[in-house]
């Protein structure tokens, strides 16, 4: 199975922003939820994005998944930082987890490529 991660997360993007305008007071508390768990401070913001992509493998939810793999990249995760963090997901949420950091790492991989891509 392939899908396109990076399209994913542009198509969703469009639906949220019409979930923001008819739940402004929700979404708004959520940022502001995300910003705070994600802010650095013991834990850098690469290693929480790392956590979170975890996370969402375990819970199988795509869109986190293609969200925070594209901010794992955006903050300098590396492969072998997705295959460690997949390893750990793997362990918590056993053969469901394998099939989702499967799709994790395609993720990961497609967000690596587009901002490697040269730009002009």
């Amino acid at each position: 199975m392939h899908k396109s991660w990076t399209e994913m997360t542009v198509e969703l993007s469009q639906a949220l922003k019409e979930v923001r305008t008819g739940a402004p007071d929700t979404m708004h508390a959520f940022s502001a939820l995300a910003r705070a768990a994600l802010a650095p401070k013991a834990l850098d913001t690469k290693t929480k994005e790392l956590l979170a992509l975890g996370i969402a493998v375990a819970v199988r939810c795509d869109a986190c998944i293609a969200f925070h793999a594209e901010a794992a990249v955006k903050h300098g995760a590396t492969r072998e930082e997705i295959m460690e963090t997949m390893g750990l997901a793997i362990y918590m949420g056993a053969g469901p987890s394998a099939m989702y950091a499967a799709q994790a790492v395609e993720a990961y991989d497609q967000f690596a490529a587009k901002q490697n891509q040269p730009r002009g």
